[in-house]
């Protein structure tokens, strides 16, 4: 028999005395004479206690700690290797695949710490749905789950995009991959637009103050007038709502110093690693807000990339499944080959995974920091005028009559509430066949 947690069966030696079974409670409690019935209460009173003494651990250790669960590694990487590849939809549609695996089907994570730490990686600045799913691994499988999770996470989609880089991006790319990128990168700004929308509502929704309609001006200024330099803006926004929050002169006097260090950035790294850095450590307000960091660098500022080049590497990066961040692998081999899109792609994800490993277990203090919600509140806003932005120079590099109407075609799609995949994938078939037919390409 087994009741709460203990093995009631016999056991040997003194190990056999610390359970009480319910006959000897009732022997005990029986009447017997005077010298014999003290020593049975003694006895009865120090197996209760210390029986007592053990549910009383047990219990606590349950709600200290939760129910400690450990995978193998091996499940944690064909798992999370799967999610990997058929994660398409963004980063909605990975945390709805996340949320299914460890909390429905297999119970390894309840149900409020996967949405408290769901909410804390919507703090962190980078890829949420990366950390995420980084945070699942290490919860299941420590510090190797964690690696392995990520990772699994990660490649196949790099891979994928790795493999369209080689094509649409080499010498002589082939006629039908430059129709796919063209007809998917036209459909793509109206998902940029789609999702700059839908995120400036949720960012001013019970904002009744002037400055968070005002970072978002300064966003969308700053992507079409000075695009290399959004990130300064970003910051700049986050840090003042920081100061006026607690209207210190500490917070005033501390935010030109990041702002002048963000600046300056790209004279501290290599080009392309300072490009990287800000897609994985400076970028807040979703996915999305990559497209103007790495536009005013990868177009106008080092020209590694034509405005047609960077409009389908944004599109394939959207079509193909995992985190959007893979993005950068595009960039990356457009500025240095296949070593570029790597190194690209390794430090844009560094900051993830030294986040949840040096953070995750303070995931419950870092939602009620008012710094970093006050931060967020400031960068958030700007952020989503930095996407809507994004829309212009994408939209100027629409070249052709036909990407024109697909994307008219896109919008309309967008607005009967199909998901942005539809967009993408209609866009794609539509260049594919104009290739085939061997109509106009930009």
């Amino acid at each position: 028999m087994r009741a709460a947690g203990l093995d009631c069966r016999p056991q040997r030696g003194a190990g056999r005395k610390q359970v009480l079974l319910a006959d000897e409670l009732v022997e005990g409690a029986r009447p017997h004479a005077s010298g014999q019935r003290t020593v049975e209460r003694r006895r009865l009173g120090s197996r209760l206690l210390r029986l007592l003494r053990l549910e009383q651990l047990i219990h606590t250790v349950k709600v200290a700690s939760g129910p400690l669960v450990r995978v193998p590694l091996l499940t944690v990487l064909r798992e999370w290797g799967r999610l990997g590849l058929i994660g398409f939809g963004g980063p909605p549609a990975h945390v709805a695949l996340l949320r299914e695996l460890v909390v429905e089907r297999q119970g390894w994570i309840d149900a409020r710490e996967f949405e408290d730490a769901n909410a804390a990686c919507q703090l962190l600045p980078g890829p949420a749905s990366t950390q995420l799913a980084i945070y699942c691994g290490l919860r299941v499988g420590g510090l190797p789950g964690a690696l392995v999770g990520g990772f699994g996470f990660i490649v196949p989609g790099l891979l994928m995009v790795l493999a369209i880089a080689a094509l649409a991006l080499g010498d002589a790319p082939p006629e039908w991959i430059l129709g796919i990128g063209a007809g998917a990168g036209a459909a793509v700004v109206a998902v940029v637009v789609q999702a700059g929308i839908g995120l400036g509502r949720s960012s001013l929704a019970g904002r009744r103050d002037v400055r968070a309609p005002l970072y978002l001006v300064a966003g969308f200024v700053a992507v079409v007038v000075a695009g290399p330099y959004v990130v300064v803006v970003l910051l700049a926004a986050g840090l003042l709502e920081l100061a006026w929050r607690r209207r210190t002169q500490v917070a005033l006097h501390a935010w030109p110093i990041v702002l002048v260090a963000a600046a300056s950035g790209a004279s501290q790294l290599p080009a392309l690693a300072w490009t990287a850095f800000k897609v994985g450590a400076l970028s807040y307000g979703g996915g999305f807000v990559i497209i103007p960091l790495m536009q005013g660098d990868a177009v106008d500022r080092y020209g590694w990339m034509s405005d047609v080049e960077f409009l389908n590497a944004v599109a394939f990066g959207q079509l193909t499944p995992g985190p959007v961040v893979h993005t950068v692998a595009l960039v990356g081999w457009a500025a240095a080959g296949l070593i570029g899109a790597l190194v690209a792609a390794a430090i844009a994800f560094a900051p993830s995974f030294l986040a949840i490993l040096l953070g995750g277990e303070r995931f419950g203090r870092l939602r009620e920091n008012q710094a970093a919600r006050a931060f967020l509140d400031g960068a958030g806003p700007a952020a989503v005028g930095a996407i809507l932005g994004a829309a212009v120079p994408l939209a100027m590099g629409l070249e052709e009559w036909w990407q024109l109407a697909v994307l008219a075609a896109a919008a309309l799609l967008l607005l009967r509430r199909r998901a942005p995949l539809w967009a993408l994938g209609s866009g794609a078939l539509a260049g594919l066949v104009v290739a085939l037919a061997g109509g106009p390409l930009p």
